[in-house]
């Protein structure tokens, strides 16, 4: 069952009210976070994850007990919500911030959450990759390196991160289904569409050689589809 907004407000609610000197995770982390946790081909069990939700110690320094059951019960109520959504179609709607000054749509939080995720399990991630056919490890190297915008590493010149920072929110999703498609198949199967016709139950993504639906001109491997 997909959460209200008052269950997500009151999740955002107790997440800021956690110790901030130790760097919480914020709703749009958290939620990053339990995707790459859920899109992981092995299974993350809670006590390898949910201490990395309270901050970089991993203690979360709750005051009381009352307020550490309503904290843990609501993040694994996002993390059951999060679940039934890739198993109903592959696909999810990421929670992004929003700048309140400018109205921009802040992608980075959410794919850090991701990535952080992805360092759970490095090696399983490293062998996806090596395993993967060419979306997926198109998709996979994208999402690494929107990481690497985030974290100034990135090789990208200022004008393609400018583009590529207002294509991001929507192309995340995508490259969340294709990777999907991949780390767990058993999901995959469980679609009644036809594979070659309709990947995902979700909606559609251009091909690598369809046009691009930025409506650029370019084929979609040459434009928002690139690494």
């Amino acid at each position: 069952m997909d959460q209200s907004d008052q269950e997500l407000d009151l999740l955002s609610a107790l997440l800021h009210a956690l110790p901030v000197e130790n760097m919480p995770m914020t709703l749009s982390e958290l939620d990053g976070y339990l995707v790459g946790v859920l899109a992981c081909p092995d299974v993350i069990p809670p006590s390898d994850w949910i201490s990395h939700v309270w901050g970089e110690t991993g203690e979360a320094n709750f005051p009381d007990q009352k307020t550490a059951e309503a904290t843990i019960s609501a993040v694994m109520a996002h993390y059951n919500s999060v679940a039934e959504a890739i198993a109903r179609s592959l696909w999810i709607e990421p929670i992004y911030e929003v700048d309140p000054s400018s109205d921009e749509v802040m992608w980075e939080p959410w794919v850090d959450g991701f990535t952080r995720a992805m360092g759970l399990r490095p090696i399983v991630w490293e062998q996806l990759l090596d395993q993967a056919d060419e979306e997926t490890r198109t998709a996979m190297i994208f999402m690494m390196a929107l990481q690497d915008i985030y974290t100034g590493h990135s090789k990208f010149t200022d004008e393609e991160i400018d583009e590529i920072d207002l294509e991001a929110p929507d192309l995340i999703p995508n490259c969340v289904a294709t990777i999907l498609s991949q780390s767990r198949p058993e999901l995959f199967r469980t679609e009644p569409a036809n594979r070659s016709e309709a990947p995902f139950k979700a909606g559609p993504r251009p091909g690598r050689n369809d046009p691009c639906s930025c409506g650029s001109g370019r084929k979609y491997k040459q434009c928002c589809g690139r690494n």
